[in-house]
């Protein structure tokens, strides 16, 4: 699941079509197109069916999947259906039964509900193994920081885990980190998607194209990554149980399948 898991996620407003052609080539592994905060209250009704027109075609064979984040259930009956729609993304979802009144509108869509207030947060394993149709779990930082009062990056790193685990507990991929607001500081875009994967998260959302390259390698092993796990690979062909390597490190089943992933994740197409 690691290796299938899209690594580059890019926002477009759903009122912008210029935009969105723009994303579409851009090199994203997925395409958002936003219906919900990107979008004014007096466009989304445009907004909506541009979206509607937009996806009302089938998807060409190289172009990035499109999903969709919506308003509301409007937003759901009118997507539904539509052949160029790779997925929906549901804000503020609280509560499972909430994934499967959506899910019942849009039968075999791909949905990822998306975790923005502290109730969210709390149900955070119930609302992923809601449904099949759940393909991931999202945390939208921004709602969440707004929600708990805090101030300090590390403040939601609790936050962050919880949903890591519980995407894990539910047989998901691991999720994508929240957007970095920041355009310009790609450095310390490289820094917070460092400190994402230390916490066990794959891959991020961007609202600017600039983002996609850093956010890219950020999230590819390393050459040294690689080499080590090719190591560690090798030497469970050699041996089965677990077993020391000659630099010391200790082998298991574990570090093993952790390996595997490493080396999937680097052998996928860029």
């Amino acid at each position: 699941m690691s290796a299938a898991a899209p690594l580059t996620l890019l926002y477009v407003p759903g009122d912008r079509a210029d935009v969105i052609r723009k994303a579409a080539v851009s090199g994203a592994d997925v395409v958002i197109v936003d219906l919900e905060d990107a979008v004014a209250p007096d466009r989304k009704e445009y907004a909506r069916s541009a979206t509607v027109e937009l996806l009302s075609d089938p998807p060409s064979a190289t172009a990035a999947p499109v999903h969709v984040r919506v308003n509301d259930e409007a937003d759901v009956l009118a997507l539904a259906g539509l052949p160029g729609l790779g997925g929906l993304r549901l804000p503020k979802i609280t509560h499972a039964a909430s994934v499967h009144h959506i899910a019942a509108l849009a039968p075999g869509v791909a949905l990822c509900p998306l975790l923005e207030s502290a109730l969210g947060i709390e149900h955070a394993y119930s609302v992923a193994s809601a449904h099949p149709q759940v393909q991931a779990i999202a945390l939208g930082e921004a709602d969440l920081r707004a929600d708990l009062g805090v101030r300090e990056d590390a403040g939601l790193d609790w936050s962050r885990s919880r949903v890591v685990v519980a995407a894990r507990a539910a047989g998901l991929a691991p999720p994508a980190q929240s957007v970095f607001p920041d355009i310009r500081d790609l450095d310390g875009l490289w820094s917070s998607c460092a400190r994402g994967r230390a916490l066990g998260f794959l891959g991020r959302a961007a609202i600017h194209p600039r983002q996609l390259p850093v956010i890219e390698r950020a999230f590819r092993p390393t050459p040294q990554e690689v080499e080590a796990a090719w190591h560690v690979v090798e030497a469970a062909r050699d041996q089965a149980g677990a077993q020391a390597l000659p630099d010391g490190r200790f082998v298991d089943a574990a570090v093993v399948a952790q390996a595997q992933r490493t080396l999937a994740l680097a052998e996928r197409e860029r």
